[in-house]
């Protein structure tokens, strides 16, 4: 009895030890699809193809790039959340994902239930700029002449919706001033407009401005992000003169949901040892980033917290994106 009992005891055993043939294959065992949802040259482009490389060796397969734009990125967004969710197609995104939804935009997807957070890999200061003619020196004085003179000014966005457009949204409420939005097609018609002085302020990421500001073609007052930015440290946050203020523009890696968390958490650890690399750092820095690396469960409540304020913000305000 004992003899049979021991022999069924030790069958078992082995078949514990032995994996089944879907545990034995090691993710990944083919390349990765890195799906960027917009054409290149944009930030999630650029970062996308600063990082998929070094993932790949660390992977051991290469990732390679997949540009899917349109739709205002929700062409490639929505592509990626009806992916397989086997971690061989992810996703860059950046805030906007969970901006449009609080503007009341009918998409083909839930940021929230239709995707894995897997890390949040850099952020990106954003600088308000004015033209030489603004005669305010700093913020405090921008924001005085612009509500002493309510119709005299206009600022420049890459397109309504933008991280860049609710920045100054939530600068215009908080200050209680009204500076006019005028929406353009991309940051490189709302950057040469303001260069030009048709319009007179904007909202601006670090990489597409900074060379402008060292020009002295425009004048840098503040940075978006509730302290200042190790990029320019002698600018001054919005926030040290409207306290809360905190319009961050970040960029994440998302996959599709259901993906098994023993392989969301590869990629995240991955993508944290390709962020620390010194090379790839200094070259995003140098690119206007800073890159920083949080896991999934610090993205996950990042984005709950941003889907929360935009949908407060939208709703106190009664703003209308058309």
């Amino acid at each position: 009895m004992c003899n049979f009992r021991c022999a069924l005891a030790a069958f078992f055993a082995v078949l514990v030890i032995i994996p089944s043939p879907a545990l034995a294959q090691k993710f990944p065992d083919r390349p990765i699809k890195f799906v960027v949802p917009f054409p290149p040259g944009g930030g999630n482009d650029i970062l996308a193809r600063a990082t998929h490389q070094k993932l790949g060796d660390l992977l051991g397969q290469p990732v390679v790039i997949d540009n899917k734009p349109g739709a205002g990125g929700n062409i490639g967004t929505e592509f990626v959340a009806k992916s397989a969710a086997d971690g061989y197609t992810i996703l860059i995104a950046s805030n906007q994902v969970t901006i449009n939804p609080a503007l009341g935009q009918k998409l083909p997807f839930d940021i929230e239930k239709d995707f894995a957070p897997v890390a949040l890999i850099a952020t990106v200061p954003m600088l308000l700029a004015v033209h030489p003619a603004v005669k305010a020196a700093n913020l405090a004085e921008f924001i005085a002449e612009a509500k002493a003179n309510p119709a005299k000014f206009n600022h420049s966005t890459p397109g309504t919706g933008t991280p860049q457009h609710l920045a100054f949204e939530v600068l215009n409420y908080m200050a209680g001033m009204r500076v006019t939005h005028v929406p353009y097609k991309g940051t490189g018609p709302a950057i040469a407009d303001l260069l030009g002085g048709q319009v007179q302020a904007a909202f601006a990421t670090l990489a597409s401005i900074e060379q402008h500001v060292k020009a002295g073609k425009v004048r840098a007052l503040a940075v978006a992000t509730p302290k200042r930015s190790q990029a320019v440290p002698t600018v001054p946050s919005v926030a040290e003169i409207l306290p809360g203020y905190d319009v961050a523009l970040w960029y994440s890696i998302l996959a599709p949901a259901g993906t098994p968390p023993d392989i969301v958490a590869r990629l995240s650890v991955e993508l944290g040892r390709v962020i620390a690399l010194p090379e790839i750092r200094d070259r995003l820095v140098a690119q206007g980033f800073e890159p920083g690396h949080a896991g999934p469960a610090e993205l996950g409540d990042t984005i709950r917290r941003d889907l929360a304020k935009w949908q407060k913000f939208i709703r106190d305000t009664g703003l209308k994106v058309d």
